[in-house]
């Protein structure tokens, strides 16, 4: 279960942004609650009641003679000494960065916003909260088995088989399709599409190269097709930028 409080004085922000949260969640099969306020004081007194939140999305900018979303963090941090809740600033504009520092959030969103930006935002959470607990299916005839995420290393494709190399150095074999297994189940995850025959988990990539790159099960090398590579280093820097933040 994880509860989420969303604080913005924006309505239509905060509607869009709860709907594209239980979107989210409902996706990954998570279970959650979702609490909407429309002001800093109302949030505060939510969190006097002794309510708890995992994840707090809060805007910037409120109001005048209304207290600010910094000041609302500090409040949480300090008063209510909460650091285990993860904070996610919202703002129209980018500079508020130095005032940020000592709230520790865990992201800063730039509204407009955008659904894959949230999206990168709730895995991190997961990530951290240690509730990354993505399953893969696939079916063996009419028997269907399933395999956490974060323990395949990569998935190959031959002929019309697909193989999985997991962790534990199994090796499950299946027919499918690596595009549509790609879509379906892997790419909202942090895989990539390195070759028509290759997707691979992030987290066991220990080296990019040029045309290839090596993973952490004893160096295997595995091809980066030419026409893949702007794209592979773009979406490879870009999950490294989000784990590093």
């Amino acid at each position: 279960m994880v509860i989420v409080a969303i604080c913005d004085d924006e309505v239509k922000i905060g509607a869009e942004l709860e709907r594209i949260l239980i979107t989210i969640f409902d996706e990954l099969n998570i279970t959650h609650e979702i609490d909407v306020f429309f002001s800093g004081e109302e949030l505060c007194r939510k969190l006097e009641t002794k309510a708890h939140y995992d994840l707090i999305f809060l805007d910037i900018e409120f109001s005048k003679n209304e207290m600010n979303g910094v000041e609302v963090g500090r409040l949480i941090r300090d008063a209510h000494q909460n650091y285990m809740a993860s904070i996610v600033y919202i703002s129209w504009e980018k500079n508020y960065a130095l005032q940020l520092f000592d709230i520790q959030p865990l992201n800063f969103l730039i509204k407009p916003l955008e659904c894959e930006k949230i999206k990168e935002v709730v895995r991190m959470y997961m990530k951290i909260a240690g509730l990354w607990s993505g399953e893969f299916t696939y079916k063996k005839g009419h028997d269907t088995f399933k395999v956490q995420i974060k323990d395949i290393i990569y998935l190959e494709s031959y002929d019309r088989k697909l193989m999985l190399h997991l962790a534990d150095g199994r090796k499950e074999e299946f027919y499918g399709s690596i595009k549509e297994v790609y879509q379906e189940q892997l790419k909202r995850f942090d895989c990539l599409f390195i070759h028509n025959s290759y997707v691979v988990n992030y987290d066991y990539i220990t080296a990019l190269k040029f045309d290839h790159m090596l993973l952490a099960d004893s160096g295997t090398a595995l091809p980066i097709s030419k026409h893949r590579r702007n794209e592979v280093r773009t979406r490879y820097y870009e999950i490294m930028k989000r784990r590093m933040m």
